[in-house]
C-alpha cells in the first residue's frame, strides 16, 4: 500500500492552490492525497492558544497519517520540517517546494531582505487583501507567465475563505524568525527540493546550501520558473513527484 501524500500551502494561501495538481497525481498515484488548511487559512480554525509553529504543528499533526510523504510550500516547508522532527512518525519523506529552512537574508545565506517582511507586517495591518495581492505578484515575478499564474492563483484562493488576520500575522512572524537549519541538517527522513530560477522570495543560491547542511538533499530547480513552480511547471513538477514516489 502507497504512503499518504499530504500537500501543506504556503502563506496567506490555501488547499485550493493544489487542486490542479491533485487532478493530474491522482491518476497516477494510488495512495490517499490530502492538501491540508494551515490553521486560520481557507477557513480552518485557529490553534488553541497562542499561533506559533509548534501549535500549527501539533494542529496538523492529527490529521496527518503514520508514514506520509509531505509536499511543503513556501511557509509549509518551515510547519513540514518541524513535523519531521517533532513527529518523526508521521513523516517518511519530505518534499521542499520552493521553501528553505531559513527564509530570512543573512551572513552567507540567501533570502528574503528582512525590511521586506517588515513592509508586509505593516501593510498586512492596514489592507490584508492588498498585502496578499501583492504577494501574489511577488510570487510570479520573473515567471515567462507571471500574469496567467496570479491569475489561477487569485481564482484557485477565492474558494475557500479568506485567512484570519492573526494567522496572517503570525505567519509572517514565523518566516522573519525560525531558523530550522540546524533541524534541517539533522532530518532522519530523506528530504528533496523543488525549486525555481527566477524565485525572488527563495533564491536559487540557497539550494546548495541547504545541500552543505544536509548532505542527503537532492533537489532540482526549473529553469524559467518562480516561487509557484507547481503553477507554472505543473508538468515538470508532477514529473519530479513521481520520481521521488
Amino acid at each position: 500500500m502507497q504512503n499518504s501524500l499530504v500537500f501543506l500551502h504556503g502563506w496567506g494561501m490555501n488547499k485550493a492552490v493544489w487542486q490542479v495538481c491533485i487532478e493530474e497525481l491522482s491518476t497516477h498515484y494510488s495512495g490517499d492525497i490530502h492538501c491540508l488548511n494551515l490553521p486560520g487559512f481557507g477557513g480552518a480554525d485557529l490553534p488553541q492558544g497562542e499561533y506559533t509553529l509548534a501549535s500549527v504543528a501539533g494542529t496538523l499533526a492529527k490529521k496527518i497519517a503514520p508514514n506520509s510523504v509531505i509536499v511543503a510550500w513556501s511557509l509549509g516547508g518551515l510547519v513540514a520540517l518541524y513535523l519531521a522532527k517533532h513527529y518523526p512518525e508521521k513523516v517518511s519523506k519530505l518534499v521542499m517546494l520552493a521553501s528553505t529552512p531559513y527564509f530570512v537574508e543573512s551572513t552567507n545565506w540567501a533570502g528574503i531582505k528582512e525590511y521586506v517582511l517588515d513592509d508586509f507586517k505593516q501593510q498586512l495591518s492596514q489592507d490584508s487583501n492588498k498585502t496578499i495581492e501583492r504577494f501574489l505578484a511577488i510570487q510570479a515575478m520573473g515567471s515567462e507567465h507571471a500574469k496567467e499564474d496570479i491569475k489561477q492563483l487569485r481564482t484557485l484562493l477565492k474558494k475557500h475563505p479568506q485567512p484570519h488576520e492573526e494567522a496572517l500575522s503570525a505567519g509572517l512572524d514565523m518566516l522573519k524568525t525560525q531558523d530550522l537549519r540546524q533541524t534541517f541538517s539533522q532530518l532522519q527522513q530523506p528530504v528533496f527540493g523543488f525549486f525555481g530560477r527566477l524565485d525572488a522570495l527563495v533564491p536559487k543560491k540557497v539550494c546548495s546550501k541547504m545541500a552543505q547542511l544536509n548532505p542527503s538533499f537532492k533537489y532540482e530547480i526549473a529553469p524559467k520558473a518562480s516561487h509557484a513552480p507547481f503553477i507554472s511547471h505543473r508538468a515538470e513538477f508532477i514529473s519530479y513527484l513521481k520520481s521521488i514516489l
